[in-house]
């Protein structure tokens, strides 16, 4: 009797093993993934390893991407949108060089009261992409727009823009309306 039961739980245990295994194999690699307009993930290999611009905290849900809860983000920037900024921009009225990108990791709000209170980073939902590319992007000034839906553990799926033409309105709309002089861009780096 003992026998039985621990030989239908290795088998239970191989199953669960082998389902787990083929489901991570199917889901797709991130890095595999493109956006309608042309934006693949892979551009931004290893964009969590890129600087610290700033942080964010929309005010209001709204603001939050695909969350339906208060957010955190962090802005990050790849080398030659540091340099830009090292050289003064956006205030100083110049244009971002092309090749410089920018990654907004968004988590929902978490809480950690021990030793005091603090608002953390909870689950993630979402990164998006800036990459200028004058040639690219030309209806955009320049500017792509991409944001992937975080949809499980190490699993995204493109959400938008879902065509060149709403990355018109959808993303670059926002940042025409607030910050078309200073070439798109409205995150300032933070001060150190």
């Amino acid at each position: 009797m003992k026998h039985r039961h621990i030989t239908k739980l290795i088998v239970l245990s191989a199953t669960v093993f082998v389902v787990t295994l083929v489901g991570a194999a199917q889901a797709p690699d991130r890095f595999s993934l493109k956006t309608a307009n042309g934006i693949a993930f892979s551009e931004f290999r290893d964009y969590e390893a890129w600087q610290l611009i700033a942080t964010s905290q929309p005010d209001d849900v709204g603001g939050c991407g695909t969350s339906k809860v208060g957010c955190t983000k962090a802005i990050l920037g790849n080398p030659a949108m540091i340099q830009a900024y090292r050289n003064g921009i956006p205030a100083n009225g110049q244009a971002v060089p092309d090749g410089a990108a920018m990654a907004k990791v968004e988590w929902q709000k978490g809480h950690n009261a021990s030793p005091y209170g603090v608002t953390v980073s909870g689950p993630q939902t979402e990164v998006s992409f800036m990459v200028k590319d004058a040639k690219r992007f030309p209806d955009t000034n320049g500017w792509g727009y991409a944001t992937f839906e975080h949809a499980a553990a190490g699993t995204y799926k493109p959400v938008k823009p879902t065509t060149a033409s709403n990355a018109k309105s959808l993303c670059h709309g926002c940042h025409t309306a607030g910050a078309k002089m200073r070439d798109f861009v409205y995150t300032a780096y933070a001060e150190r």
